[in-house]
């Protein structure tokens, strides 16, 4: 049942073999300039503060030339670190870093003609730049998913500051999956509460309850 939950909440499937090695060959822990487990280059330091006022930004693929460029005109939501093995993540991070927001706060300015969906199979619709990988957004299409009508979102990719912080880390024993040795689990939760970023093993309380929600009131538990 753990597995079915995954699976739908992240169209990821758990017997794939993980990327950069296979669970008899942990990967050597990644470890930040004061020797502490790293998680992610935008949290390893701290994170920028959010601003209230914050109206968006435009996010950049990694290519030097002819990058996508995607128009992200609101604030984010729901920031957050996810150790799943489908988010995308910059080279050397243990976990992604990833934003809701509205569909109608998402648009293509350049490059369009670049992009591809990841797996066309997945609930979430990651559209990834063909050229250098780099995840632009994730895209729900199921109007019957939770989470219909919100975008996923890499804010790294964008110079302005102001987005959301991040809140919280999600799926975090998955990082296992990808190749981190189990036996360093403890000093990478130890770390991720020491930033800030409570550490569960789905999603935080808040957002599980309102997937919760959301089938009961498709069931009838609860009325609508």
């Amino acid at each position: 049942m753990f597995k079915k939950i995954i699976d739908a909440l992240t169209g990821k499937n758990t017997n794939d073999t993980p990327p950069g090695g296979s669970p008899s060959t942990p990967r050597s822990p990644g470890l930040t300039a004061s020797g502490k487990p790293a998680i992610h280059p935008s949290v390893d330091e701290g994170f920028k503060p959010s601003k209230d006022d914050f109206g968006g930004g435009t996010l950049t693929c990694h290519c030097s030339s002819n990058p996508v460029k995607v128009k992200v005109a609101a604030q984010t939501a729901h920031n957050h670190a996810c150790g799943c093995s489908k988010c995308w993540k910059p080279q050397g991070a243990r976990f992604a870093v990833i934003a809701v927001v509205s569909r109608d706060a998402v648009s293509v300015e350049a490059g369009e003609d670049k992009l591809e969906i990841v797996d066309t199979s997945a609930a979430i619709q990651r559209h990834a730049c063909k050229a250098c990988g780099v995840h632009m957004f994730g895209r729900i299409e199921d109007q019957n998913h939770p989470f219909h009508g919100l975008d996923f979102v890499h804010t790294e990719l964008s110079d302005e500051a102001g987005w959301s912080e991040p809140q919280f880390a999600a799926f975090v024993s998955s990082i296992i999956e990808t190749g981190e040795n189990p036996d360093n689990m403890s000093a990478i939760r130890d770390r991720l509460r020491e930033l800030g970023l409570p550490p569960h093993d789905v999603l935080a309380p808040g957002l599980m309850d309102a997937i919760s929600t959301h089938k009961a009131k498709q069931s009838g538990a609860l009325p609508s």
